[in-house]
């Protein structure tokens, strides 16, 4: 590497059995790891890690007031992260997860301040990918948001995010192939009925009719 060049982060191959043990160990050291999704990529850590935590928001340039989401492997692991965990949020989770939904629930106290926002409720999503269930469910609920700076378009590549981010930054990028889904819907489920935030990979329409 020539004098001034930026090192990069490694990167390993999902699809390599050795990979899930070195990311949830690199996760449970305190990196942030940046990791494939239904979605896009992500910038991943532990949400039992605030130095990790607070290390996403600045590897983004991610303003404080926007809280975090969270990925989780099983439904047990969100019932861990949220203070309670309404009728209509069992329903849709239920109809919809593993998938592109992300419910909007009241956070648990000790939780929520580092997640950013108000620190009173949390985004929790169970995504379709093999890969990053095995990885919540190993390495616990993970803070994940996508891996671009804030206000850039998100990233979809390994490439492209050790091109957005070097070492200073992330520990570690697995690569996952080409991840470029629709975004997920937001459904805030801290409010009767519930309302939609974000309407995404599934229509709001969709959202209502189970809901009756």
């Amino acid at each position: 590497m020539s004098a001034g060049a930026t090192a990069r982060p490694p990167v390993l191959d999902a699809g390599d059995r050795a990979t899930l043990d070195a990311v949830a160990g690199a996760l449970g050291d305190g990196a942030v790891v940046a990791i494939p999704t239904d979605t896009v990529y992500g910038l991943a850590a532990r949400v039992d890690r605030p130095d990790a935590i607070s290390a996403v928001f600045a590897a983004k340039d991610r303003p404080d007031g926007l809280a975090l989401p969270v990925l989780v492997g099983r439904w047990r692991q969100a019932k861990e992260v949220a203070a309670s965990w309404p009728r209509e949020a069992s329903m849709l989770g239920a109809r919809f997860w593993p998938g592109a939904l992300t419910i909007v629930v009241p956070v648990d106290p000790g939780l929520g301040t580092r997640l950013g926002g108000n620190g009173t409720s949390v985004g929790l999503r169970h995504p379709d990918h093999r890969f990053v269930r095995n990885l919540c469910r190993q390495a616990g609920p993970l803070a994940v948001t996508s891996a671009n700076h804030h206000g850039a378009p998100p990233c979809t590549t390994a490439a492209a995010v050790c091109e957005a981010f070097d070492v200073t930054d992330i520990g570690l990028v697995v690569d996952g192939g080409t991840c470029d889904g629709v975004p997920s819907t937001v459904v805030d489920c801290t409010v009767t009925p519930p309302r939609c935030l974000r309407e995404g990979g599934i229509a709001w329409s969709w959202i209502e009719a189970s809901l009756r």
